[in-house]
């Protein structure tokens, strides 16, 4: 999953949803795949600058990948990205991800016709 274009892809979902109300905050999740809060918010930043979205808060919620040591057979969850290559029992080298990778845009909140915030509906 490529950092920037997931971001391209965040505030492109969110601006659809808003319409033509400013988007004030953004809830993404993302599973499978350990990405860095700050090159989310970053690329976020960027994508978002002379939109509507410009100045949004991002909430990351990130879930652990699903993993298989193809040496010792143990399955689990990785524990960042050093679970993903890495075997916590064996130490093994031969690691795949066995679960989906996924982001999608959870929730977002929106400025109102009087002014305030309220969440919006789920989209990805």
């Amino acid at each position: 999953m490529h950092e920037l274009g997931l971001c391209d892809a965040i505030v492109a979902a969110a601006l659809k949803r808003a319409g033509d109300r400013r988007v004030r905050a953004v809830r993404v999740r993302v599973t499978g795949h350990p990405v860095d809060p700050a090159v989310i918010e970053q690329g976020f930043r960027l994508a978002a600058e002379g939109t509507l979205a410009a100045d949004a808060e991002v909430d990351l919620v990130q879930d652990q990948a699903e993993v298989r040591c193809r040496t010792c057979g143990e399955t689990g969850r990785a524990d960042g990205a050093l679970g993903l290559t890495t075997c916590m029992t064996c130490g093994g080298l031969d690691v795949e991800v066995t679960g989906e990778e996924e982001a999608f845009l959870e929730s977002i909140t929106v400025d109102q016709t009087e002014g305030q915030g309220e969440p919006a509906g789920a989209g990805g």
